[in-house]
């Protein structure tokens, strides 16, 4: 299960920097087929690229229904907890578990629902196409506009992100239960920039007056430029 622990980072990544390609791409093609160009207007306006709208909007459908289920994991998801917080501990945690499993039992639900609406829509046909079984009277289902692709396939991104975002409850719950603390998204901080915060007030202070006292040196005793910049690198690294 541990290739499931940043499932949705990959997966979102993925189709955001195809999306952008896709976009970038179909701009350029758009506006370069204008430009009275030899041979390379006739080349540009020889290549489709009106199926890039519609599958760019398939992307980013596929990316909100796995970015919810990576807001529940990580805790991004607002939640108003005013009410809650200020219950004892022991009535907080009841509500927290209930609103987690109330969570976990709605996108069950939902992804459940969705399942079968993909079933009915043409994934039952291709199931049995591909086992070279008889469908009967079971529907091919439609096919979008541009890309003509069956639409169950698209629509699948339902069941799986739903139930995707249960697995993420019910794996909060079990944590909440085990350690009595939620995920946490510090929109502060942004990753990469890590910097060595002062232990405590009294040491940013010392800091600051090691900093003064270089520059009334300075002042008293001028140097040059270079060397300044040495003595103050030494004094903050002490």
């Amino acid at each position: 299960m541990r290739f499931l622990d940043h499932l949705e980072e990959w997966f979102i990544t993925f189709l955001m920097g195809g999306a952008t390609a896709i976009i970038f791409l179909s701009v350029v093609h758009r506006y370069l087929s204008g430009v009275a160009i030899p041979g390379l207007q006739d080349w540009l306006l020889g290549l489709n690229f009106s199926w890039a709208q519609e599958l760019c909007i398939i992307m980013f459908v596929w990316m909100a229904k796995f970015g919810a289920a990576y807001g529940v994991r990580t805790g991004i998801h607002v939640g108003v907890d005013v009410l809650i917080n200020r219950l004892t501990t022991a009535n907080r945690n009841k509500f927290i578990f209930f609103g987690l499993l109330a969570g976990a039992f709605f996108t069950g639900v939902v992804g459940t629902l969705g399942g079968n609406f993909v079933w009915e829509n043409g994934a039952h046909y291709a199931w049995l196409n591909l086992w070279g079984l008889e469908a009967g009277d079971i529907p091919e289902g439609p096919t979008t506009p541009d890309l003509e692709w069956p639409t169950w396939m698209v629509y699948s991104a339902i069941p799986l992100g739903s139930y995707l975002m249960c697995l993420r409850f019910l794996q909060v719950t079990v944590a909440f239960a085990r350690t009595g603390e939620l995920p946490r998204h510090d929109h502060g901080h942004v990753e990469g920039l890590e910097e060595e915060v002062p232990a405590s007030i009294g040491e940013a202070v010392a800091m600051a007056e090691e900093l003064e006292h270089v520059e009334a040196g300075r002042r008293e005793h001028p140097l040059e430029p270079d060397t300044v910049h040495g003595i103050a690198h030494d004094e903050v690294a002490k």
